[in-house]
Parts: structure tokens; C-alpha cells; sequence
């Protein structure tokens, strides 16, 4: 089983290969193809003649969202320390056991800064998934629940700071992790204990 999983936002509809324009709604669907989730999206005329009738009896349907499509904006890549939202992308593209309680934790910071929003629950070989979408780019990611108990949460908080300080690099899964340095920033959020664990999809806490 992928346990997680990160899907662009289409730039085309996947049934006509017209281009998405400037605020055009579109449609997402969400499939399991052969254990790896496929996301197609696809322009409001194609989804009512083509994809509406049956969505949800579609071999492999996980989930179906709508959204607004943004042109994305062009902007210079800045050399700069890892955010939340860099080292969640990180963790997701090496996929490794080991960073399931802080790709997770990461995902809840996210929610509850707004950036990432839940689209869906889905129950996968006996766990919960999180289907996430990013509220600007429209990237959509699937975030396994590693069922963290309060005994395990300080260590995992400790770690998510690290992780801020000093990258995903520094923190080979198997291999040796850095010392410790100063924490600032989103990183000092997480070891003050501001980043708090939620249900995704709660409330955010007041002034969050």
C-alpha cells in the first residue's frame, strides 16, 4: 500500500485536453489503480457527459471533489530554510515507514494554518487516509493515519522540529540524525507545543 501520495493539480482536462482557464471550476476524481492513487481532472462539460452518470461505480473510485482552477503564479525558487509545507513534500516523495508520525503531524500544522484543507476519509487495509488538497495549488495529498498515542507525541514533536531545523537530509531514515540546534520559527511552534494534534477536519483552535 502507498502510504503516501502527492497528485498535481491538472493543467488540461483529461478528457479533451482543453486548457483550464483563469477561475474555470473543474471536477477530481480520485482512483485506485492497482494500489496507487490516480487523480483525473477534468472541465465541467466533459464531467456531466462523460463522468457524472456512474462516478461513484467507476472501477477504483476513491473520491470526488470540485475546485476552481488558478493559472500559477511565476516566481523565483529562494534559497531558504525548510518550511512545513517543503519538508511534507519531501517526506512524501521518499515514502519511508519511519516518517509516518511526522509526515502526519506536518499535515495537521498545514490544516490548521489553512494551506492544506480535507477533502475526504477513506479507510485503506484497516487505516485511515486523509485526502488533502492544497487550498492555492490545488495539489492533492493522501496522508495515512499512523495512530500516534499521547506517550509518542513529545518524541514526534522533537523530531518535526529537527526536521524544520536542519532539512529531510539530515534525517536519513536508518542512518544517524544530526545534534540538536536552536529551534525558531515553525520549528519553535512545533516544540512549544503550539502545533497541537487534532482530528483533520476539526475547527482550528482559536487564533489558529
Amino acid at each position: 500500500m502507498v502510504e503516501w501520495n502527492i497528485q498535481s493539480r491538472g493543467h488540461v482536462c483529461h478528457a479533451c485536453g482543453e486548457a483550464f482557464g483563469d477561475g474555470q471550476p473543474y471536477h477530481t476524481l480520485l482512483l485506485d489503480a492497482r494500489g496507487n492513487y490516480e487523480r483525473l481532472d477534468v472541465c465541467e462539460r466533459c464531467w456531466a457527459a462523460e463522468y457524472r452518470p456512474g462516478a461513484a461505480d467507476r472501477s477504483g473510485f476513491v473520491s470526488h471533489w470540485q475546485g476552481v482552477y488558478e493559472i500559477p503564479a511565476a516566481r523565483p525558487e529562494p534559497i531558504q530554510k525548510e518550511t512545513a509545507e517543503s519538508l511534507l513534500r519531501k517526506l512524501v516523495e521518499r515514502n519511508h515507514p519511519a516518517d509516518a508520525a511526522a509526515t502526519f503531524i506536518l499535515a495537521v500544522m498545514l490544516e490548521r494554518k489553512r494551506i492544506l484543507k480535507v477533502k475526504d476519509q477513506l479507510r485503506r487495509e484497516g487505516r485511515r487516509v486523509f485526502v488533502y488538497e492544497h487550498a492555492r495549488t490545488g495539489d492533492a495529498f493522501t496522508i495515512a493515519d499512523p495512530d500516534l498515542h499521547l506517550d509518542q507525541l513529545e518524541e514526534v514533536q522533537r523530531d518535526v522540529s529537527r526536521l524544520l531545523e536542519q532539512g529531510a537530509a539530515a534525517f536519513e531514515p536508518g542512518g544517524a540524525t544530526a545534534p540538536a540546534v536552536p529551534a525558531s520559527g515553525e520549528a519553535n511552534a512545533v516544540e512549544g507545543g503550539t502545533a497541537d494534534v487534532r482530528e483533520p477536519g476539526d475547527p482550528p483552535a482559536a487564533g489558529g
